[in-house]
């Protein structure tokens, strides 16, 4: 015999039954709007703003909040927000103690008291914020960010049907969310890489265009840049009295810091070149100028000199720079080492200067160190003696010539292995 229930009891289970399969309607209607909205959409905001509206209709929240966990979890940045409250309503965020929570456990968290919550003593809430419900964004089991919502609109405690609901539009929307954070780097990076392009032309058009046309002078300079921007540097500077001033550096450490450096470092020349006479009163000025607009740590090195066509000579300093090759007619070589120390580490520095004769066949090599240590895939270096030998076997070639050959041979010394630092060679023949 089969016992039937009281009439009450059948129909509040029933109506128990109708509500929980209207629940479940409306969740499916609520995920497949969502997907079908995330689908119709390639804008990253927008879809953000599509997630947050879905997901403070479904569970009938004031406000919600997404937030993205920085690479290796040192930092968190609110990505979006949403506010359905009034105007005047506070801009919650989530705490770091909330941040911590979710990388530990890595599951839905309501927190339905919070100035008493016993999971987090010491948090300062705000006084407004009376429950909360965070669900993780989780990407190949990594936490990639936290959903979350503040005070449900009925003054009630956000259920465990909200909390269900939450979790499963959390897992439909992380990797979307986790796209929409890839998107936004790469734009950084495209902005940064035109930004980097920029400076790379800028820096471009700082060095010179023309080679010099001196009497009874070759002369060529070229730079290669390890990155888009280099740290190495070369300028021609005709001075007031008809003599040319000529220098070579590099400036320490690489990129766009690097470059500026290297631009203080031009500017500081020319404009000392105009107002020195010598090169050692040249050097104390720009040593001056350069360690009191630079960090300690920031430093350059530089071959300084000035080329006198009237008395064949070149008069010049070294500061710290390698040393240039100075091959004369009859192939005997001499290295141009006097000079000082680097540019701008010290507060103080003297240097030494010498003039001395350019002959007809001399042929003046000055380089960056870019050259003699470029590496191969053993990781060894081409090495000033190689580097002496080619020179020896190219010095009755003309200027651009030997560079080119020069050129040449680090490449091809170098092989595969990619270039680690600028390459800059100028070179000085007397006719």
């Amino acid at each position: 015999m089969i016992e039937k229930l009281p009439v009450t009891q059948s129909t509040g289970m029933l109506q128990d039954e109708v509500r929980r399969l209207r629940r479940a309607v409306d969740e499916l209607s609520i995920l497949n709007d969502l997907a079908r909205a995330i689908g119709a959409s390639l804008n990253g905001e927008e879809i953000m703003q599509i997630i947050i509206r879905r997901s403070l209709r479904a569970v009938n929240a004031d406000q919600e909040v997404i937030t993205l966990v920085e690479e290796e979890q040192k930092s968190m940045k609110t990505l979006i927000r949403t506010m359905v409250s009034s105007a005047d309503a506070p801009e919650y965020h989530l705490h770091q103690a909330l941040l911590g929570w979710m990388h530990l456990n890595k599951k839905p968290l309501v927190v339905d008291d919070p100035q008493n919550d016993p999971r987090f003593r010491g948090v300062q809430w705000d006084s407004s914020i009376h429950t909360v419900l965070c669900v993780p964004l989780i990407v190949k089991s990594e936490l990639r960010g936290v959903l979350t919502v503040y005070n449900k609109k009925d003054g009630k405690s956000f259920t465990t049907d909200d909390q269900r609901l939450l979790a499963i539009i959390s897992a439909q929307s992380a990797q979307v969310i986790e796209n929409a954070r890839l998107i936004e780097e790469e734009k950084l990076y495209i902005k940064m890489q035109q930004e980097v392009g920029l400076a790379a032309k800028i820096q471009l058009g700082l060095l010179p265009r023309t080679k010099p046309d001196i009497a009874g002078y070759d002369i060529c300079a070229r730079t290669i840049p390890a990155q888009s921007v280099g740290s190495d540097y070369f300028d021609f500077i005709p001075k007031n009295d008809g003599r040319l001033a000529i220098c070579l550096g590099d400036v320490s450490g690489k990129g766009l810091p690097a470059s500026l450096l290297m631009a203080n470092l031009q500017a500081t020349l020319r404009w000392q070149t105009l107002v020195s006479q010598q090169p050692l009163e040249c050097m104390v000025r720009s040593y001056k100028l350069l360690f009191e607009s630079t960090n300690p740590e920031k430093f350059a090195i530089l071959f300084y000199g000035i080329i006198d066509s009237t008395h064949r000579t070149i008069h010049y300093t070294n500061t710290g720079h390698d040393w240039p090759f100075l091959i004369s007619k009859d192939a005997s070589i001499r290295r141009l080492r006097t000079g000082g120390l680097l540019l701008g580490m010290f507060e103080q520095a003297t240097y030494e200067d010498e003039n001395i004769p350019l002959l007809p066949g001399d042929l003046l090599v000055i380089q960056s160190d870019g050259i003699s240590e470029a590496f191969d895939i053993h990781q060894e270096q081409i090495g000033e003696k190689r580097l002496q030998d080619l020179l020896l076997e190219h010095k009755d070639r003309s200027a651009e010539e030997i560079i080119d050959a020069v050129v040449r041979e680090v490449r091809k010394h170098a092989e595969a292995n990619p270039q680690s630092d600028d390459i800059t060679i100028m070179v000085i023949k007397r006719l």
